[in-house]
């Protein structure tokens, strides 16, 4: 009988010490709460703007390497490939780790140097990726979204266009908004 127990007690503690020390589980993001597409305004390069959280899985966390936004539209793929994040002022993405409890932040992402993007009216599929440190690179989200005529109209004339997500329909609302898309202004 002690003997049964004391192996039972060796697996339940090997298990335990398995998941939270060794086990490197996965990373996740959350629905963002917004997604927002900003056209080419002055200086600045058409980008795409998203408030989510990153967390892992798994007590250890994960080191995330890099991260990119692939856009669908039609027949036409787009990287974003250039990421930045807003953690007390917009730094150029790198090095970012996600523990459990999750990093929550704003994600910029820019077209590569010498990239052209117009953003035009019809239907996008949103794809982001996480380049992990040790691991491939792997899709945590995917979205379809619609812009329509007036919006990409609103796109040309420096407007950004916000998709915000409404828990209660289960969807995201897009509206045009005409302030700069800074920090500030991105609620």
């Amino acid at each position: 009988m002690a003997l049964t127990i004391s192996i039972i007690s060796l697996l339940i503690s090997g298990l335990t010490f398995w998941l939270t020390r060794v086990r490197k589980g996965h990373l996740k993001m959350t629905r963002p709460s917004m997604i927002c597409f900003v056209g080419q305004n002055g200086n600045d390069e058409p980008k795409i703007v998203l408030r989510t959280l990153l967390y892992a899985t798994a007590e250890q966390g994960q080191y995330i390497q890099n991260m990119f936004v692939k856009i669908f539209r039609a027949e036409t793929i787009q990287n974003f490939n250039v990421w930045a994040y807003d953690d007390k002022g917009i730094v150029r993405g790198s090095d970012l780790f996600a523990s459990k409890t999750g990093v929550s932040l704003y994600h910029h992402f820019l077209l590569p140097k010498n990239e052209q993007w117009v953003f035009v009216a019809g239907e996008y599929r949103l794809e982001v990726y996480a380049d992990l440190v040790n691991r491939t690179t792997k899709k945590i989200f995917e979205q379809k979204l619609l812009l329509t005529n007036e919006q990409a109209d609103d796109i040309k004339q420096g407007r950004a266009i916000y998709f915000d997500y409404a828990p209660n329909a289960g969807q995201y609302i897009s509206h045009s908004d005409n302030r700069t898309n800074d920090r500030k202004n991105a609620l």
